[in-house]
């Protein structure tokens, strides 16, 4: 009984210890191997997959618009060629701390690019420079705007005024609410912003246009236009002051002293006998005005027509446009040149006062 029961216990281990400690241990070795194997494919798929692609190789422009995801910024470039997974490309930017500082803009790269030098153009910025810039100063009218862009090849003269009249912009609410005054000259005078601009090369007259109306737009305080109803005036109106304010003051701090000059003519039933409306009839700038210039006939003549012109005689900046919602109250009907350099006027509430200041200004 004895000998039967060790030899029972002795099948029990089977097999021996030892040649299971043999079994794990290849199983082991099996799973290390697969799993270096796995590790090797993984590490050339990705050498791969980060590797330009390739063809012949050109010039790629892509344009990365502003607020582009890293792996949205990946799918453009594979769809130009430039890399060959859009997924590897995010994970890789991300994995070198360096997907949040890429930058929107239009860049050109080579096909056979690597993507590390991809990624340090993108964040650096290096973009390429294919926009235009220019300049529209304050006070100025819409065919002086017209005759600037024509000049630096941006636009047709002819076009451009096209536009102006015609051109349908149903983005800008305040445009469909500008109204047909009979005798108005251009519709959008008073409404293209003065800015400095950036287009892109070849924008179209519409495109221009566009911007600087949504610049207009963007200037423009929701809150002036509450401010103004309670004066029983319309935003045109009030672009229409700005527009003789801004031609008739150089010294922003006293645009709005002029602004009231204005409001107390028309409150009390007076021509504005503003200057700045008969050059505009004129079409040129002069420096002295004659008696023959104040009767001019035209419904912009402010010195033969009471009330606002039909129309805006310039596009008005900010700090006019701003005068005029909030101007300053005062009791001054007059105003002269002081002409001593200072571009600034003397004030003056009564006729006789006027008189004074104009024999003091002629004596400077």
């Amino acid at each position: 009984m004895n000998h039967l029961s060790l030899k029972q216990d002795r099948s029990a281990e089977w097999p021996p210890p030892k040649r299971r400690r043999r079994g794990r241990l290849f199983r082991l070795g099996v799973a290390l191997f697969c799993l270096l194997i796995a590790a090797g494919g993984a590490a050339f798929y990705v050498y791969q997959g980060l590797q330009p692609p390739n063809g012949e190789r050109t010039v790629k422009t892509v344009t990365i618009p502003s607020g582009s995801s890293v792996r949205e910024i990946g799918r453009l470039l594979e769809e130009q060629g430039l890399i060959r997974n859009a997924d590897l490309f995010a994970y890789y930017a991300k994995y070198q701390g360096i997907g949040s500082r890429l930058q929107a803009g239009t860049y050109q790269f080579q096909t056979g690019a690597t993507v590390d030098e991809i990624l340090l153009a993108m964040a650096q910025g290096k973009i390429v420079v294919n926009s235009v810039r220019f300049t529209v100063p304050e006070g100025w009218n819409v065919e002086q705007i017209a005759d600037h862009l024509a000049q630096k090849g941006l636009v047709d003269k002819a076009e451009f005024l096209r536009e102006v009249e015609q051109g349908s912009f149903p983005e800008f609410p305040f445009v469909a609410a500008i109204p047909k005054t009979e005798g108005r000259k251009y519709r959008l005078e008073g409404y293209l912003f003065p800015e400095t601009y950036e287009v892109k090369k070849g924008a179209s007259a519409h495109e221009i246009i566009a911007k600087m109306l949504a610049q207009f737009q963007k200037e423009w305080q929701p809150e002036w236009t509450e401010t103004l109803k309670q004066r029983n005036m319309t935003m045109d109106e009030a672009v229409r002051l700005a527009s003789i304010v801004e031609r008739e003051v150089v010294v922003d701090k006293e645009r709005p002293i002029v602004a009231g000059v204005y409001y107390n003519r028309l409150r009390e039933g007076w021509l504005l006998q503003a200057d700045a409306t008969v050059q505009f009839v004129l079409g040129k700038q002069r420096d002295r005005l004659t008696y023959d210039d104040l009767k001019v006939n035209s419904p912009y003549n402010t010195y033969k027509h009471p009330g606002l012109p039909p129309g805006p005689i310039a596009n008005p900046g900010r700090a006019s446009l701003e005068a005029v919602v909030h101007p300053a109250q005062h009791d001054y009907f007059f105003y002269v040149t002081k002409k001593d350099g200072s571009s600034e006027h003397y004030f003056s509430r009564t006729l006789a006062e006027h008189q004074a200041n104009d024999a003091k200004s002629r004596g400077n």
